[in-house]
């Protein structure tokens, strides 16, 4: 009896993926665990196996076409099995036109959409969506590759002197650093070493966001994951009642502490640690010792999670998506700081798999990147908080009980709790013990 290829669910509330690519063509022959198919959904590409060997037949979903799951996409037919044997054919997606013919429904006038890979590549390369020519129901990067092809221009940047020191000139062109990006805090704006290093950590952690200028006055439609964002924010929003605590950090031993571990990281040939790998360390810590913050709420139980395994919300062009650090309590800094670094990229580029955005017990937001002093996030759901980490800036504050001023680094940090399983004590238990590690990191034998 032929073997239904059905397509299978990627994430516990999706619906539909996008078929991007099928890698064999009706008719030829698979074998059991052979990537049959590319597909896209609201958040990674995906490889889809071949259930059995033998010969693909009836593919009921094109390339460019949205496809239900846990739906029939194909068959295979074994060996000694022909078509005749194949189930009656089922009419899918079609509909019939004023002349009685059957055409497919992707065919109906709607709003540009572009697959979520298309629109960031798109939105790199500044092109109007208007101008891409698609046969499908959406945009796809095979469109938008063609388009390139036809159509790219090389653009020649003008290149303008930047004041900076020898040695930011140096680490600058060693890592292939564009000194006019770096905001130089030295004598009338003159880089410094420092300014290139902290650009260079802040680098693989930020998301890189285009100029939106030109949408001003159109109307497109609204991407797939950016209505999964809005269904799910909405959700928690309205289930979870919402608990707010800010506290402010000094971070000066934190900074001490981290150039250290970068001198002898530097030493030891290894990559510098970034803020948040360290953070993430310190955090991983506290998390153990408050089990309430790494739990979730199903019905009337409350779960408490044994693994530590730390969310990282990374902007896209075109939505969120939260890499997660599994048993981020359990890794070396080094590996720690690896795996953000390279978990960070493939956000980027779109090829995270299932694995590497599934199982977060925990969730951090940072957008000190971005200059933000202070703001509040929405959890994660089914977690139980997730903290919002803004810039570290420097000013003065009081330092002693003789009200001595001294000029800090400072950092502001907002967790936001479900109040359902989280009590008010209980946050600030949790938040007061991370406090007193990030500012006192060199008792915390990492």
């Amino acid at each position: 009896m032929p073997i239904p290829f059905i397509m299978p669910k990627m994430d516990m509330d999706q619906e539909e993926v996008f078929i991007d690519q099928w890698l064999k063509n009706e008719g030829d022959h698979v074998e059991r665990g052979e990537t049959v198919i590319i597909i896209e959904t609201d958040k990674i590409t995906s490889e889809v196996e071949a259930p059995a060997t033998g010969t693909l037949t009836r593919l009921l979903y094109h390339e460019n076409e949205s496809a239900p799951v846990t739906k029939i996409v194909a068959y295979i037919l074994e060996e000694g099995e022909t078509e005749a044997d194949l189930p009656e054919q089922e009419q899918q997606g079609l509909e019939k036109t004023d002349s009685g013919e059957k055409t497919p429904d992707n065919r109906k006038q709607k709003p540009i959409i572009a697959t979520p890979i298309a629109l960031r590549m798109a939105e790199a390369e500044n092109i109007n969506l208007e101008d891409i020519p698609f046969s499908g129901d959406k945009i796809t990067k095979r469109d938008i590759q063609n388009y390139l092809t036809k159509h790219k221009e090389i653009k020649i940047k003008s290149r303008v002197k930047t004041p900076a020191t020898p040695l930011a000139r140096r680490i600058a062109k060693e890592e292939a650093v564009d000194l006019s990006k770096i905001n130089g805090t030295g004598p009338r704006g003159r880089v410094q070493a420092d300014d290139v290093s902290s650009y260079i950590d802040n680098k693989a952690e930020a998301p890189i966001l285009a100029d939106k200028s030109e949408l001003a006055g159109k109307t497109i439609g609204v991407s797939t994951m950016r209505q999964r964002i809005s269904e799910k924010i909405t959700a928690s929003y309205q289930t979870s009642p919402h608990i707010f605590l800010t506290v402010e950090v000094d971070m000066g031993r934190f900074e001490a502490n981290r150039k250290i571990i970068n001198e002898l990281s530097v030493k030891e040939g290894l990559q510098k640690i970034s803020l948040t790998a360290y953070m993430l360390r310190i955090l991983a810590s506290c998390l153990k010792r408050h089990p309430y913050l790494n739990a979730s709420l199903d019905d009337d139980k409350i779960t408490f999670w044994e693994e530590i395994n730390i969310g990282i919300a990374t902007a896209l062009e075109d939505g969120l998506i939260v890499p997660v650090i599994h048993n981020a309590d359990k890794l070396m800094i080094n590996e720690l700081n690896k795996q953000i670094k390279a978990l960070a990229q493939r956000a980027k580029d779109g090829t995270l798999t299932l694995q590497e955005i599934q199982g977060g017990t925990f969730t951090i937001s940072n957008m000190g990147m971005f200059g933000i002093h202070s703001f509040t996030s929405i959890i994660n759901p089914p977690q139980s908080a997730i903290l919002s980490v803004g810039a570290i800036k420097r000013k003065p504050v009081v330092v002693d009980d003789q009200d001595s001023i001294n000029v800090r680094p400072m950092m502001m940090m907002t967790l936001a709790a479900d109040h359902r399983i989280v009590d008010g004590a209980v946050a600030a238990h949790f938040l007061s013990d991370l406090v007193e590690k990030l500012e006192n990191p060199e008792a915390n034998n990492i």
